[in-house]
Order: structure tokens, then sequence, then C-alpha cells
């Protein structure tokens, strides 16, 4: 029984490693015909909370990941678009101590990869980039849709893995409002899971769906560079295997993140976020860095 809650608990990290992205500007327009080449570098550090009955204590987390991603802006019927294809690479460990005894754990590997499709439906009109130096942004409403494929390594007989043996699929509405240098935008959307038919020896894994809305104020200090507030709270994703059920997520988060231009094809952002409020007992703190060269468009 402790072996299946540690599993349980290092299964809701993955879980939430998946919730708590925060995401500013996925909702202002930008230029068609524009290609972005990504590579990023995060840090993510934690600890894992067990039921005071089970024999395990002082678990902890450690993620250093790697991020490879291709973005492409589409003229869609007049709308603009994106689609994204995300890939991450983890180097993860964890421990806990079980009966006093130091237990720990290491491996590496790819991530399950991410793949979105995101349209603005009002408020932005799909603009060439000579056409976007004039344009004025104020009220957009958008949508998006991420899928992720389990590609990503797994070991079902091991308690950490990067991979999640599982599809999910979350449908995403967002809004943002833009007054001078000020920006406002907010997303809700809901992440459902199929099940894992692997988990821990052949048991199933079942996940509900996680709830999650962020906000970001964001302010312009001129083109390319701007700063955000970010903000998430997220919850759901209740497990059940073999009929026991785990706790749900409830965790809010805050963060600030940067972004600066190198030149006019390539720009950094730096961000970082925390936990505010944790309900489950998992606790993160999560830096890192984006480097960006963009294309196309007729630049």
């Amino acid at each position: 029984m402790a072996r299946l809650v540690a599993v349980l608990a290092l299964a809701w990290w993955s879980v939430k490693s998946h919730a708590q992205d925060l995401e500013p500007r996925a909702y202002v327009n930008t230029p068609v015909g524009l290609n972005f080449l990504i590579a990023g570098y995060v840090y993510s550090k934690g600890s894992v909370g067990f039921d005071p009955s089970v024999p395990l204590e002082d678990a902890q987390v450690k993620l250093n990941t790697a991020v490879a991603a291709y973005v492409r802006t589409l003229d869609l019927w007049g709308k603009p678009g994106k689609f994204d294809v995300i890939l991450p690479y983890t180097w993860a460990s964890g421990s806990a101590k079980v009966f006093g005894e130091r237990r720990t754990r290491k491996v590496s590997g790819f991530g399950d990869p991410r793949l979105r499709f995101s349209m603005l439906l009002y408020g932005a009109p799909a603009l060439s980039l000579d056409e976007y130096r004039d344009y004025q942004p104020d009220l957009i409403i958008g949508t998006s849709l991420e899928m992720t494929p389990p590609l990503g390594q797994y070991n079902s007989d091991r308690l950490l893995n990067i991979g999640t043996n599982r599809w999910s699929f979350k449908p995403e509405l967002g809004i943002s409002k833009t007054a001078g240098p000020l920006t406002l935008e907010l997303a809700t959307g809901i992440r459902f899971y199929t099940d894992n038919n692997d988990f821990l020896d052949g048991k199933t894994l079942e996940l509900s769906p996680i709830y999650s809305v962020q906000g970001h104020l964001i302010y312009s200090l001129r083109p390319g560079i701007w700063f955000g507030f970010d903000g998430l709270y997220f919850t759901g994703a209740r497990s059940t295997t073999d009929g026991s059920k785990g706790e749900k997520l409830e965790n809010a988060r805050v963060g600030l993140t940067l972004a600066l231009p190198i030149s006019r094809y390539v720009s950094v952002k730096f961000y970082g976020s925390t936990d505010v409020y944790t309900k489950t007992g998992t606790a993160s703190n999560i830096v890192g860095m984006i480097w960006q060269l963009r294309w196309g468009g007729g630049l």
C-alpha cells in the first residue's frame, strides 16, 4: 500500500507539472506567416505530500528540462491562428524516506510532446507584418486545443517517470483587453485524460478532468520589451486505481515573466513561479529561460 500511495503522489506531481503552465500573451494578435524556433530550459523543485498513515516522508522531486519547439502563425479564413509543436527532454530525480530509510530514483528521457492549435475569433484580423505595424489591439477573444500523445519515457515498474502513458486533451477559451501599454489576459480550460492501463504492474489509473483559470497583467515598455504578473488556479485530477481514490488537486500559483529583444530576429524570456496555496501537500518552485528565433512574414 505504501508503494501504491507513493506512485499516486508522484503521478500527482506529473499531472501538476502539466497543469501549472503560466503562459502570458497566448491570446494576442501576431502577424501571419511567421516561424518561431524556440529553445528553453526549466528547473523545478518541490516536495510531495502523503497521508500521515503512510510510512513515507520527506519526499522531494527535482526536474531539469530542456525544451525545443516550433511555432507557425497562420491565416485562417481571415482570422489569425497558430500551430505549436513542443518537445521536452527531462532529467528527473526523486527521493523519499521509507520507514526512515532514504530511497532515490533518477531517470531521464523525452516527455510527452505537446501539439497545440489556437485561433483568435474576435477583435484580431489576420495581418501581414506591414499591416501589423499600424494595428491597435483592443478586445480579443480566442480559443485553443492542446493534445499530448503518450510518447514519453515510461516504466510501469518504477515510481518516478517522465511520460504519463496516456493521452490528454485541453480545450481552452481566452480573452485579452489592451489599454495603452497594459494588457489584461484571462484564460480558462479543462484538461481531459484517457486511462493509463499499465500503471504499477498492470493496474489501471483513471484521472478526472482538471479545471484551470489563469490571469496575466502585462505591461509593455516598448515593442519587444514587456513584463507580466501571472496567476493560476487549478483543481481536479482526482485519481482512481483498483477502487482506491486519491485526493483531487487544488493549487494556486503566482509568477513573473520578463521578455527582452536581443536583435530584430532573436529574443529571450525569463520567468519564475511558486505555489501560494497547495491543498494536496505538493509544493514547487519553477524558474526558466526561453530563447526565440523568428523568420518569415517578409522579415
